[in-house]
C-alpha cells in the first residue's frame, strides 16, 4: 500500500498557482493524517488547498475511521466515496512515493516519474465543525501485482478527472488506466521511521 509519499521540489509555475501556501515546506515523508496539498478545478484554471490526508465526510461520527485510500474498483458504489467520486475529485501532487516489498523482511523502494511532479487521483470532502470547514482527501489506488499503488494521471487525464462535466463512463475508464513507467530504487531503512522528514529518507541501500 502506498502509505507514504514526498513533495520536496516544485516548479515556479506550480508555486504560482492560486492557493499555493506562502509557508509551504518541503516534505520527504508524508503519511496519513498529515496536511498535504490538493489541486482542484477553479473555473478554467486550477488552484491549491491544504487538506488532511484521511477522508472525512460530513456525516462521519467516528473520526478515528478516516480512510487514507479509496480502492478504484469499488469507490463508485461505496457510501464513503461515491458522492465525492461524482462531485469532488482532485489531484495530490508528489515527487514520488514509497513502497515496501518482500516477505520475511520488507525493504523500502522509492518510485518517481520522468517529470518532477506526479499527480495522484484523489477525492476530497468538507467537514464543518463549529463554524469552520475542514478539508480532507483520500488517494485513489489500483492493484499493482500483489501491491496497491496510487492512480497516476497524465496531463490529459488530469483534465478529464477534474472537469465537472466528465461523463461517468469516462471516469470509470480512468480508474482502470495503466500506470506510467516509473523509476525505482531500493532505499536504506531510514524512511521506516515515520517521524523522519528530511532528504536522508532517500538514502540508497
Amino acid at each position: 500500500m502506498s502509505g507514504r509519499f514526498a513533495l520536496f521540489r516544485w516548479t515556479p509555475a506550480f508555486a504560482a498557482l492560486p492557493g499555493f501556501p506562502a509557508d509551504q515546506q518541503p516534505h520527504w515523508n508524508l503519511a496519513p493524517g498529515a496536511q498535504v496539498l490538493l489541486q482542484r478545478a477553479d473555473g478554467e484554471q486550477r488552484s491549491l488547498v491544504r487538506v488532511r490526508w484521511g477522508l472525512t465526510p460530513s456525516w462521519l461520527k467516528d473520526l478515528s475511521k478516516t480512510p487514507a485510500h479509496a480502492r478504484a474498483e469499488t469507490l463508485a458504489e461505496q457510501p464513503m466515496f461515491r458522492d465525492a467520486f461524482r462531485l469532488r475529485r482532485g489531484l495530490i501532487p508528489a515527487n514520488g512515493f514509497y513502497e515496501w516489498r518482500g516477505t520475511a523482511r520488507k525493504r523500502p523502494y522509492w518510485l518517481s516519474g520522468q517529470d518532477s511532479l506526479l499527480y495522484f487521483a484523489a477525492l476530497w470532502e468538507a467537514y464543518p465543525v463549529e463554524g469552520h470547514v475542514y478539508l480532507s482527501a483520500a488517494l485513489v489506488t489500483q492493484a499493482a501485482a500483489t501491491l496497491r499503488r496510487p492512480l497516476l494521471l497524465n496531463e490529459h487525464d488530469q483534465q478529464r478527472w477534474l472537469a465537472a462535466d466528465t461523463p461517468v463512463e469516462e471516469l470509470q475508464a480512468l480508474l482502470v488506466g495503466t500506470s506510467p513507467v516509473l523509476r525505482e530504487r531500493v532505499l536504506s531503512n531510514l524512511v521506516n521511521d515515520p517521524t523522519l522528514d528530511g532528504p536522508e529518507c532517500l538514502t540508497p541501500a
